[in-house]
């Protein structure tokens, strides 16, 4: 953006702090969201159909999520130094370039009639390098072009967006999968590209500063993201607890298995499975746009962790269709409050000059929440067959809860949001 129409943007009153409008930035962006969501969890979604119907092991469903965490977890310095250095827009634009890449070749592969998984795994991981770099930019994106007073109902309505695609992706990819088993890879392709285009054309909320970092300055940096969430026990609790909550309660990972061995169900059911996960975490995020969780957020966080434990579980035991729907509409809806707390708190308590540092780092504990949650449902599953492995899961859930609720007394008591923010932010 030319320097005139760059200070034009920031002088603009919908930038300022006490602003209660959402930028129109910001909606088009929802778009963005919503697409990259609709192509990467419908896509998940099949390829561990298609692996699964390969080789029928519940440990490769957990090994896909392995090789989408080593990437972020190997990039993270890279990746938060990139975001808080090179214009976001196009970090973001960049990752979606490169997952629709991905979804070409899981294309052209699924047209190849495979008979090995080893491929698929290779792709994943290129996958995971994507959005190593996707998810600080992407999420610090949508905050730099937010005012602080709608930052909130931001976080809510972009994970409105977010599971709406979770809900649509897997259903529609199902559906895809039946006519034609490489068409969903096609379809997640356009979704991308599109997203991508969405994300370039958005204005700038300012130039994205700074030289080329070297080896020294990278670590530097990550150690920085790293050391500033060690020193708030607040932050530093609440990645934890969705570390080690969904570590353990990764059970939508073994969907395919579920649906296929407990439920006897096939493309179509598992798509209507995968999607309940959204459909429930959609309708509370949409709730939480008219009445956003304000008050007793410690407290709050801890309870909705808990009643995720407890409908792992129920899906565990759950051999009927009706009731494991149910349950996954339940353990999501209180995983999206859970979200909903924690992504609004990160961004907020990160000043803006480190928070891709800071995401970055948040995004490992993400991405080994969600990943290695699927690597040791798949683990597990191998050792204690299906129902245990869930089941197990969500009963460590609720004890890494006890656990949290004792050694955590600052985030079991956080009353509101603002109590995080820095006071260079007022």
């Amino acid at each position: 953006m030319a320097g005139d129409a760059r200070q034009q943007w920031e002088s603009d009153p919908m930038r300022r702090p006490e602003s209660t409008r959402i930028p129109l930035s910001v909606r088009v962006m929802f778009i963005a969201y919503f697409l990259s969501a609709f192509a990467v969890v419908g896509q998940v979604t099949i390829v561990g159909k298609q692996v699964y119907d390969m080789t029928g092991r519940e440990l490769d469903l957990g090994l896909l999520g392995l090789a989408e965490f080593l990437p972020v977890a190997l990039l993270v310095p890279i990746a938060g130094t990139v975001a808080d250095r090179i214009d976001r827009r196009w970090v973001f634009g960049g990752a979606l370039v490169a997952e629709a890449l991905a979804s070409l070749m899981l294309f052209a592969y699924a047209r190849s009639e495979p008979t090995s998984v080893v491929p698929i795994f290779w792709i994943i991981g290129f996958v995971g390098i994507a959005r190593s770099f996707a998810s600080p930019a992407g999420r610090a994106l949508i905050i730099d072009l937010s005012p602080v007073a709608v930052v909130a109902r931001v976080v809510a309505l972009k994970s409105v967006a977010f599971q709406i695609g979770i809900i649509t992706g897997p259903v529609a990819f199902g559906f895809l999968f039946v006519v034609d088993e490489p068409l969903p890879y096609l379809a997640g392709t356009a979704a991308l590209m599109t997203a991508f285009g969405i994300a370039v054309l958005t204005p700038s909320s300012g130039a994205r500063r700074l030289d080329a970092p070297g080896p020294g300055r990278v670590v530097h940096d990550a150690l920085e993201g790293l050391r500033f969430i060690r020193r708030s026990p607040i932050l530093f609790g609440s990645m934890g607890l969705d570390l080690f909550a969904v570590l353990f309660g990764g059970a939508v990972a073994l969907l395919p298995a579920i649906a296929e061995d407990r439920l006897g169900v096939g493309a179509v059911g598992l798509g209507w499975l995968r999607a309940a996960v959204g459909i429930g975490a959609g309708a509370v995020a949409l709730a939480m746009t008219v009445r956003p969780v304000q008050r007793n957020l410690g407290r709050v966080l801890f309870t909705v962790v808990t009643v995720f434990g407890l409908g792992t579980v129920v899906l565990g035991f759950s051999s009927n269709y009706a009731l494991a729907f149910v349950a996954l509409l339940v353990l999501s809806g209180a995983d999206a409050v859970s979200m909903f707390i924690r992504l609004t708190l990160v961004p907020l308590a990160a000043p803006e000059e480190m928070r891709g540092r800071v995401l970055a780092v948040e995004n490992v504990f993400i991405g080994a929440s969600n990943e290695l949650g699927a690597a040791e449902s798949g683990l597990t599953a191998a050792v204690m067959g299906l129902v245990g492995a869930v089941v197990f899961g969500g009963v460590c859930t609720v004890v890494v809860v006890a656990f949290w609720w004792r050694w955590f007394p600052d985030l079991r008591d956080l009353d509101t949001f603002e109590e995080v923010i820095p006071t260079t932010r007022e």
